[in-house]
């Protein structure tokens, strides 16, 4: 019970700046700043924890993964979204 307070608390933590992600790459439009390859080690460990959780310690923390998951990819189609406006 105690890990999953705690585990709960890191993943609020990482997935209060994806919001502010997301929104500073749509206001932008450009893709400065930003690393593909990070977004998608991040989202390849999101997806890692929410296997984890449904395998064999399945508990409410595993909405917070899926919720940081989307929001990591969300960034990622958006990062495409931009590398198209840039090129124009």
């Amino acid at each position: 019970m105690i890990n999953s307070f705690f585990e709960a608390g890191m993943l609020l933590c990482f997935g209060m700046a994806w919001p502010i992600s997301i929104y500073k790459s749509l206001k932008s439009k450009t893709n400065n700043g930003k690393s593909l390859f990070f977004l998608i080690i991040i989202f390849i460990g999101y997806i890692s924890g929410t296997l984890f959780k449904i395998t064999g310690h399945p508990d409410k923390v595993l909405i917070l993964y899926l919720m940081n998951g989307t929001m990591v990819l969300t960034d990622i189609l958006i990062y495409f979204r931009n590398r198209k406006l840039e090129a124009i």
